[in-house]
């Protein structure tokens, strides 16, 4: 029995709401005017100097007054283009921005940094009128990426440089704060980031959101998901902007002109200063634009909120980028979690890229032994002469690339052991090679060389067979590095000497200076539509992929490969996710930052892909045992980035005959033993709004359902005078049950609450020796009564 289950005796609260009216009246622009301080906004190149360098933005052909996020509902004001001399945003260099006497529930910034290859992030800091302060992480992504992994709130198709323009998107990203419950806010102070070197933070708008009642809707938002065939997934945002907690068992649903609600959603807590989305199913079409009224029943009363501007109904799929941008990662891809990446090919073969400190990616080494030894720092040339001889070329590996002793069944079983929900494996990186049947697109594969087989074919056979529940995703190199068909669309990434090149065209043996084979190889008239779009094609059509994880998104036929696979998965009733490397900002679902996490939780959904090994994701023999990610860095890594509203796809990489290093089977088994036992802490959670992780002190994290808040310890918690002690306005009310998760049954501990508001602090009762029964992560669970 759930001891939990006896402690429920608890009287719902009363609704206290706003009267109604429309969810967008809340956001108050702050004028900036006074502190702008650069221009990044141009009409033609070397006008606007943004970022140094005398390149910019181009200017808005959008009402940059009234600009809506799409994400948040959030309405800012930009001053946008403002003549040749004026500037228009903010270098943050420590302004002190007052803002207006108010009450306010949280403060949203739109924010770039102006380098290009690297995100920049600093503390900006929150004064009350009580002189108290909290801190929080003003972070931008890289404002322009040459290989479009980025998605921001606001995307340009270009930018200025200082004498041309590039084609490839620029963005502006949105972030979101949490307001301290039952204090008004008096200034916010920017970090100081003026070093153009290590990167500036640009401040382009400042909202804030106001608001005073307990119960409160900040946006709607129609997606194109959906809960089952007809019924669209409907985002309802809720805020508590007043100092009652609201609980009981809440029905969300939405009425208007042709909808109805089949699916109604569910709030059981919502505390002060704290926010929630809540997905309620709803039928029908709006056939335009609409009102329609956010009914939230307690079972007693009935309140209601009436939002305008409403689209309800499923697209039809175009290519339009407008469209496309409606599209993004479906429920089952945010509620997974946790994903295995896999990296085999032919540089298992070589399987080799050094070891720490100066360790690069191994499934690089034909890249790096044969280009640019300025950006080889671990030496690739040196050690392919004498490993291999003068006269060796890369294709040599063909025939040693055997999988002899491939077990995709162990393979799909490890998967599911280690905890993961779903799987991605290379199926070409950029030497070309393909591990699945590309038809006529090329030989260059493993039906043709090596092992004379359908490595993805077999794989997906084994999880559809013995593990049926693991989605199944597909790697995806967009270009070839020395495909001669890839010269056309050509590039260097960088204007430096290090830069990565992609220029396509035969490789040169750094040694004879004789062209190397590119083995298997077809020519055809234009390698973006006779092999790349075919071949992501049959990975979407042939094999069924769930996941198109593109790379190095140059030039390519994204945007018509997206609206017809989506049109097609959408008739079959499949939701399906392309991530946010395949060229085409507007078609991200989701992003990918590489080896990276964030310090607080982001709102748009991202995953964090690496290896076990330190800075690997194919098969280094360099690598010591030790050094693989042990199953307490795997927990902790992942708990991490589920508290801050991430995935984390962590990579192996198998050998060339097909076995996998005992040391990462073994620690992701040992991991998988703990995250299954605690998988209603990670699976199916959503991030904490308040705050995701305590900074100091305790090293913490928060995940929450809609019935439970869960705290989780990454370190072993102390108790004094046999408490634990939580730092954080946890949403628990009387009547609620604590409970160490996976431990003695989750028997309930006794708690109280010391102080009030922000500063209160959650105590928990802890028998003698209960801690001493968890490994790695000690989870409380506090169940809503």
């Amino acid at each position: 029995m759930n001891a939990c289950l006896s402690l429920v005796v608890f009287t719902a609260n009363v609704l206290a709401v706003t009267s109604p009216g429309s969810a967008k009246t809340g956001s108050i622009p702050v004028d900036l005017t006074s502190y702008f301080n650069n221009k990044g906004f141009g009409t033609y190149p070397g006008e606007a100097n943004f970022n140094g360098l005398n390149e910019s933005y181009p200017a808005p052909d959008f009402d940059v007054s009234q600009y809506t996020s799409s994400e948040t509902g959030i309405v800012y004001s930009l001053a946008g283009y403002t003549g040749p001399d004026k500037p228009d945003n903010i270098v943050c260099s420590g302004e002190t921005i007052n803002v207006p006497p108010g009450s306010y529930f949280s403060a949203s910034f739109l924010v770039a940094a102006d380098l290009i290859d690297s995100s920049v992030s600093a503390n900006a800091t929150l004064t009350y009128t009580d002189n108290s302060t909290s801190v929080f992480e003003l972070r931008s992504l890289n404002w322009f990426s040459f290989l479009t992994i980025n998605r921001g709130e606001v995307i340009f198709p270009s930018r200025y440089t200082e004498d041309g323009v590039n084609h490839n998107g620029s963005h502006i990203f949105e972030r979101v704060t949490s307001l301290a419950a039952g204090k008004q806010l008096s200034s916010i102070t920017l970090p100081d980031t003026t070093n153009v070197t290590e990167g500036r933070l640009h401040v382009f708008s400042v909202s804030l959101w106001q608001g005073s009642a307990s119960l409160e809707v900040q946006t709607v938002r129609p997606t194109q998901k959906w809960l089952e065939d007809g019924v669209q997934a409907v985002e309802v945002t809720l805020n508590n902007a007043g100092s009652q907690c609201v609980s009981g068992d809440l029905a969300v649903s939405i009425t208007g002109d042709c909808i109805e609600t089949k699916n109604p959603g569910k709030l059981r807590r919502l505390c002060p200063g704290d926010q929630k989305t809540v997905t309620v199913g709803v039928a029908g079409s709006s056939n335009g634009s609409t009102t329609a009224d956010v009914i939230i029943d307690d079972g007693k009363t009935q309140q209601r909120f009436a939002v305008d501007g409403l689209e309800f109904g499923f697209l039809t799929w175009s290519s339009d980028l407008d469209v496309l941008a409606k599209h993004e990662s479906p429920e089952w891809f945010d509620d997974a979690k946790y994903g295995i990446f896999i990296h085999w090919g032919p540089y298992a073969v070589t399987g080799w890229g050094n070891s720490t400190p100066y360790e690069s990616y191994a499934e690089w080494f034909w890249w790096y032994s044969t280009h640019h030894p300025q950006a080889d720092r671990s030496d690739f040339y040196d050690y392919r002469l004498r490993t291999y001889g003068p006269e060796w070329v890369y294709d040599d590996t063909f025939p040693e690339f055997n999988a002899s002793k491939f077990d995709p069944k162990m393979w799909v079983d490890l998967i599911a052991d280690a905890g993961a929900k779903y799987f991605v494996i290379t199926t070409k990186h950029h030497d070309g090679f393909a591990i699945f049947d590309a038809g006529n697109t090329t030989n260059r594969s493993s039906l043709h060389y090596g092992p004379g087989r359908d490595l993805l074919g077999e794989l997906f056979e084994a999880a559809e067979t013995y593990q049926p529940t693991l989605k199944r995703g597909t790697y995806f190199s967009l270009p070839e590095w020395f495909n001669p068909d890839w010269a056309p669309y050509g590039f260097d990434q960088f204007n430096t000497s290090s830069t990565t090149s992609w220029t396509g065209g035969l490789a040169t043996n750094p040694y004879t200076g004789v062209k190397e084979p590119y083995t298997g190889h077809i020519p055809v008239n234009d390698f973006i539509t006779d092999i790349m779009v075919p071949q992501m094609e049959t990975l979407a059509y042939q094999y069924g992929t769930d996941i198109m994880w593109c790379d190095c998104g140059a030039s390519n036929g994204t945007a018509g490969f997206a609206a017809t696979w989506w049109n097609e998965a959408k008739s079959q009733g499949r939701q399906v996710a392309i991530n946010s490397r395949c060229g085409i900002a507007a078609a991200a679902d989701f992003d990918t930052p590489e080896y990276q996490t964030f310090s607080s939780a982001q709102h748009r959904k991202w995953e964090s892909n690496q290896g076990m090994d330190p800075y690997s994701y194919g098969y280094n023999r360099a690598t010591p045992d030790e050094l693989y990610m042990n199953a307490s860095t795997i927990i902790h890594t992942l708990v991490d980035m589920v508290s801050k509203n991430g995935n984390l796809l962590l990579d192996i990489g198998p050998r060339a005959d097909g076995t996998i290093v005992e040391a990462e089977v073994n620690n992701l088994r040992e991991a998988g033993v703990w995250i299954q036992a605690h998988e209603e802490a990670i699976f199916n959670t959503t991030y904490w709004f308040v705050q995701s992780q305590i900074v100091d002190g305790a090293n913490v994290r928060f995940t929450q359902t809609d019935d439970a808040i869960y705290i989780l310890f990454l370190e072993k918690p102390v108790a004094y005078d046999g408490k634990v002690s939580v730092a954080a306005p946890v949403p628990i009310l009387a009547g609620d049950c604590v409970s160490l998760l996976a431990v003695d049954g989750g028997e309930a501990l006794a708690w109280e609450i010391s102080g009030q508001g922000d500063d209160s602090e959650l105590l928990i009762t802890i028998p003698e020796g209960l801690l001493e029964k968890e490994d790695f992560c000690w989870v409380f669970k506090i169940s809503y009564v």
